[in-house]
């Protein structure tokens, strides 16, 4: 039984982690009896974002505090992520992952990682153990590893950022997974295409099992 760990940023698509790819990644590595633990950082969010009308709202709220919604509770702080204790590294996406993992939403391929997540991602690598990343996260596993190779889709703007981070891009259609086996990366663009929650949810299946089909 492998057991994956799995950094969420919040809940919600528009400002923390996209629950659709979040639940489904959970739902596909338990259907492929395995086990998941849960982390976050334990830090603000960059703003708080009203999903019915798309606009910014008062106040601020924590990345592991709203992250739990999704995890039912269950969940650590990303401090207490030890490579050593999980085969493979998951992370879902959502705009909350340009905005609280990394900047890209505002500072582009310059973008600055949050340390502990740099550290998270870094430190798996070298332990050699597999990591997966869905929509957005491909270019924050970019910006942290460099050359790898990765997919986010067709986007051109996107791709183009992912290339002056130094990681070579593959276009792909909705659900299709591109392993860099010799990195131990794969990655799938979910909602980076037009795509149901179907799709997210067969995307998240095949990632799971490409990768346990490398481990």
């Amino acid at each position: 039984m492998k057991k994956f760990a799995v950094i969420l940023n919040g809940c919600g698509h528009l400002d923390g982690s996209e629950i659709h790819e979040s639940v489904m990644t959970l739902l596909a590595i338990d259907r492929n009896e395995c086990t998941y633990t849960i982390f976050a950082p334990d830090e603000p969010q960059y703003h708080v974002m009203n999903h019915l009308t798309r606009q910014p709202m008062e106040g601020n709220r924590n990345m592991l505090v709203e992250a739990a919604r999704i995890a039912r509770g269950e969940i650590q702080e990303i401090s207490q992520y030890n490579p050593a204790d999980f085969d493979a590294l998951m992370l879902p996406g959502g705009f909350g992952v340009a905005k609280n993992l990394f900047t890209y939403a505002f500072d582009g391929a310059n973008a600055q990682v949050l340390e502990s997540v740099r550290r998270a991602i870094v430190e798996t690598h070298k332990a050699g153990k597999p990591i997966g990343a869905l929509c957005i996260s491909p270019v924050l596993v970019a910006k942290v590893l460099g050359d790898i190779t990765v997919t986010v889709g067709s986007d051109p703007a996107t791709i183009s950022d992912v290339e002056k981070m130094g990681a070579s891009h593959v276009n792909t259609q909705i659900t299709e997974v591109i392993s860099d086996k010799p990195n131990k990366i794969f990655t799938t663009p979910c909602y980076m295409l037009p795509a149901s929650i179907s799709d997210i949810a067969d995307s998240a299946e095949n990632l799971v099992e490409t990768m346990l089909e490398y481990m």
